[in-house]
């Protein structure tokens, strides 16, 4: 389902469109007229310079179709201006990563005659969006025909019509032909093949690259430790000698895996010119209010809120839910160990198959009861956030992944450090785990892979019945109007977030308790391998396509996982210090015993925090090019002060 380009009579000679803005069906004329002439008008004039026309009605026309639908694009000058503005990176003649500029353009290896493909459609797509982003208000205090949506000089208009609903949505429109070949290469032919990782960059954009390449070396990653794992699920159970090697190669295995990922996501990130790409100047959220004062970083009026204020919000109301919510998280877990404990007396009154079964159901329960109260949460925390009030999308995130984070591994594995520590019962250890994340999976890929699967099913029979059964979304063309209809209506991507906490709670599954149950890591190959091609076919035809994101890594889910390792270490070493075998050594004295495994446990993290510092982030042939652009710019800086002095 994708885009069929229009002729050039329908839009304009040249005229591709590349993105869709929505307004809300009761917007008022005066409004609509005011925002398109912004659109429309000259860079110099404060407007976006963009070719935008209104889309027409669909196949039927229905009376309830939304008038108020636009196509926005741009000529190829300013599409190529606006690659300048937004900082793009594109490779050089030389080989090097280069910001893109027109002055400069013909300097640029892919660029041919006027540079028709030098952008791909994603780039061409974040460009328009930079730039409607951009669009400033100017003289106006209130959007015409909204006496009460005041604007403030210099800020977003953009922001603000979605702040107040009058602008519904706005997004990229998929192109068919581009998105056939990559979900053929993709996920429409089993293989044992890396993913083209390229492709998904040229189409979807950084951010949604790394996580597949994230993914995908994640999976590679556990390989070793699942064929490790195999023979020690299948010999020797309670040998804790073995398991005492098994948990020193998985510390090992942890750091390892996270520094090299570093090296191998900067490589990428150089390749695709988002490494040393500068940041843009946060604009406020969309959802930030506040009174309107002076600000001293932009020297313009606009809303501000006391920080003041927020940090109260945040201790006396955000925390204190996050604590209560831990607590009803222990009292479930607790009433777990209750039918755990009903379960095993049953059992042992009448041990049968039957009674062996029901063994397992308080941990299925269990399982099932943790992926709702965080599926719970998750919107608690979503809306706590929200009302914090946060300027900026990045104080946003990162507020509301510590809260998730945080809920997600108390829900996870408290019962487990619990058994682990204070039941000290290996036997249930190993069962719960087991149980716990083959459930999870199980659900996961439910919600992931069949659920989408059949709205995607759904949603094609819904729409042969709109066109009346004349076209079929995959083999025949739609008209562009009944095809922006349909993309309107497709589920909105909300980026790379639960899709990293899912690995993240995995990982914490692999690392932490491996040793218990070596055959973790195997499940979850298994379990990444379903998600590769389930992600991968949401991504194609469940969801809208997102803006590409110019990521140069996995932000703040990097400090999540070397967390996650760091915590690893001290939970194997406290495993290995309970086991029978080590309790040997120390016959007489309980307190030698643990604090010779603190030692040895502080002694590993001094191992792991010097091979952290050994393996560089950024590979050496990088460092030595980003180091020659750095000298050439500062070379040609000198040369142009010098021409200055001269005249």
């Amino acid at each position: 389902m994708m885009l069929q380009r229009p002729s050039a009579d329908s839009s304009g000679p040249g005229f591709t469109p590349l993105v869709v803005v929505e307004l809300a069906s009761d917007t008022k004329e005066e409004a609509i007229a005011w925002l398109l002439s912004r659109i429309r008008d000259q860079q110099h004039n404060g407007g976006a310079e963009l070719l935008v026309e209104q889309l027409g009605p669909g196949v039927e026309g229905q009376e309830k179709e939304n008038p108020n639908m636009f196509v926005v694009g741009a000529s190829w000058q300013r599409l190529l201006s606006g690659a300048e503005d937004v900082g793009l990176f594109k490779e050089f003649s030389d080989g090097s990563m280069r910001g893109f500029t027109c002055a400069n353009k013909h300097n640029f290896k892919d660029f041919k005659g006027d540079g028709d493909d030098f952008l791909s459609m994603a780039e061409c797509q974040y460009i328009i969006k930079h730039e409607l982003d951009t669009l400033r208000a100017k003289d106006e205090t209130h959007v015409p025909g909204y006496t009460q949506v005041k604007l403030y000089p210099g800020k977003s208009i953009i922001r603000r019509l979605q702040s107040k609903g009058i602008l519904i949505q706005f997004f990229p429109l998929h192109e068919k032909e581009e998105l056939k070949r990559l979900s053929f290469s993709w996920y429409k032919k089993m293989k044992l093949s890396f993913q083209p990782l390229d492709d998904i960059r040229h189409y979807y954009g950084e951010g949604q690259a790394l996580y597949f390449g994230f993914l995908e070396y994640f999976t590679i990653a556990l390989v070793p430790m699942a064929l490790i794992g195999v023979p020690y699920y299948l010999f020797d159970w309670e040998d804790y000698d073995k398991y005492v090697v098994f948990a020193v190669f998985n510390l090992i295995w942890c750091t390892v895996i996270l520094e090299l990922w570093k090296r191998c996501s900067a490589s990428l990130a150089y390749s695709w010119g988002t490494l040393s790409r500068k940041k843009a100047f946060e604009e406020p959220r969309p959802g930030f209010h506040g009174v309107l004062g002076f600000n001293p970083v932009t020297g313009r009026e606009e809303p501000l809120y006391p920080n003041a204020k927020r940090q109260l919000r945040i201790y006396l109301v955000s925390l204190p839910f996050v604590l209560l919510c831990l607590y009803l998280s222990l009292y479930v877990m607790m009433i777990y160990f209750q039918m755990e404990g009903w379960a095993l007396s049953v059992y042992d009154e009448e041990p049968t198959f039957w009674t062996g079964i029901l063994l397992f159901i308080p941990s299925i329960i269990y399982a099932v009861v943790i992926e709702i109260m965080n599926l719970i949460y998750r919107y608690a925390a979503e809306f706590l956030t929200e009302w914090e009030n946060h300027r900026l999308e990045s104080s946003y995130q990162n507020h509301l992944v510590l809260k998730v984070l945080v809920f997600n591994f108390f829900n996870c594995f408290a019962s487990l450090f619990y058994i682990a520590f204070v039941m000290q019962d290996m036997v249930l250890l190993r069962q719960s785990l087991a149980t716990l994340l083959i459930t999870s999976q199980i659900l996961n890929q439910f919600m992931e892979a069949f659920l989408p699967y059949w709205l995607q099913r759904r949603r094609n029979k819904k729409m042969i019945h709109k066109v009346r059964k004349r076209r079929t979304l995959e083999d025949k063309e739609l008209p562009l109007a009944e095809q922006v209809r349909l993309e309107a209506e497709m589920s909105t991507y909300l980026g790379t977030f639960d899709d990293y906490l899912e690995l993240f709670l995995l990982f914490g599954y692999v690392s932490l308790f491996s040793c218990v149950y070596p055959l973790a890591a195997v499940l979850v190959v298994l379990n990444n391998v379903t998600e590769v091609y389930s992600d991968a076919f949401k991504m194609c035809h469940v969801f809208k396509r997102p803006f590409s994101d110019p990521a140069a890594n996995i932000g703040v889910w990097q400090l999540a996982f070397e967390a996650m390792s760091v915590i690893a270490v001290v939970t194997n070493f406290a495993l290995i210090g309970m086991s029978p075998q080590v309790k040997a050594y120390f016959p007489e004295s309980e307190t030698q015993l643990i604090l010779w495994t603190v030692a040895i446990e502080h002694g590993l993290l001094a191992f792991k925090f010097i091979l952290t510092f050994l393996i560089p982030d950024v590979p050496k042939h990088i460092q030595i090019k980003l180091a020659h652009l750095e000298f050439e710019s500062l070379e040609a800086l000198k040369k142009k002060l010098e021409k200055q002095r001269n005249v």
